[in-house]
């Protein structure tokens, strides 16, 4: 299987968490998905940042997690019924709003992993990025708008399909598979997949293995871990195989990998 030349060159990769915020960011009025968070994690050597998408009243896809505005800025407005103008409004004091062509065009040498979070999106998410294909990985918790947002890119006239990572019913029968000794099913639920976007555990339930590192190696899939921000738990992840740690401490990830 080629390797997508988003995953190049060899793991491990260290992906910011919504980008970096340090402390003294935060001090400043910094906050996650902010332009200045990106900025950050780009100034500390990430080559990779995870964020997340959603469109605005008037059709722009931002990078945003939530889909209100609460918990970030004390407003309690969805983020489709507000428009451009008045996010970028909330936002100024707290490190900038960014849009993903925004991300994009600045951040050149970034490579961006975006989490589709509203259906709206998908469409405008897979659009924007098709000229960036070969930097940008597509997931979602939802395997219907992650899969929308790849047709959109292939309709825009991407040169290659962005990279992609499965949807949680994907991951659950993927899971529910291994555990059962159905190999074939495992292949299957791995084929077209770059990376394997995973939490360590569910609750009670184990995701992460070595076996399911394994197997994943086995069909050339990546296994990348959110979010890890405590150092022993990066070393230990790495050295169980996984490739990919998704972290709110860039920082210290960085500094953990290139002591390996």
């Amino acid at each position: 299987m080629t390797r997508h030349p988003y995953l190049s060159p060899a793991p491990p990769r260290v992906l910011a968490h919504r980008g970096l915020v340090t402390a003294d960011d935060a001090a400043h009025g910094a906050v996650e998905n902010s332009f200045a968070a990106v900025a950050a994690a780009h100034a500390a050597g990430v080559a990779y940042v995870e964020s997340d998408c959603h469109l605005t009243a008037d059709g722009v896809v931002i990078l945003f997690h939530d889909d209100d505005l609460s918990r970030v800025t004390g407003d309690p407005r969805k983020i489709a019924d507000v428009r451009l103008p008045e996010l970028e409004d909330l936002m100024a004091g707290r490190g900038g709003l960014v849009t993903l062509p925004q991300a994009l065009e600045a951040f050149p040498d970034v490579r961006f992993n975006l989490d589709v979070k509203a259906e709206a999106a998908a469409e405008p998410v897979g659009r924007l990025v098709a000229p960036h294909a070969e930097r940008v990985l597509v997931t979602s918790f939802s395997d219907d708008r992650r899969r929308a947002a790849l047709a959109a890119a292939r309709t825009a006239g991407a040169a290659l399909r962005p990279a992609t990572s499965p949807g949680s019913s994907t991951v659950a029968r993927l899971v529910a598979a291994r555990r059962l000794g159905l190999r074939a099913t495992v292949r299957r639920l791995l084929t077209d997949l770059d990376a394997l976007q995973i939490p360590e555990r569910q609750g009670p339930v184990r995701i992460v293995t070595r076996g399911l590192v394994d197997a994943a190696h086995a069909a050339g899939v990546e296994v990348h871990v959110w979010t890890v921000n405590d150092p022993e738990d990066m070393q230990r992840l790495l050295d169980l195989g996984v490739d990919g740690l998704v972290t709110d401490r860039a920082d210290v990830a960085l500094a953990v990998v290139n002591e390996r």
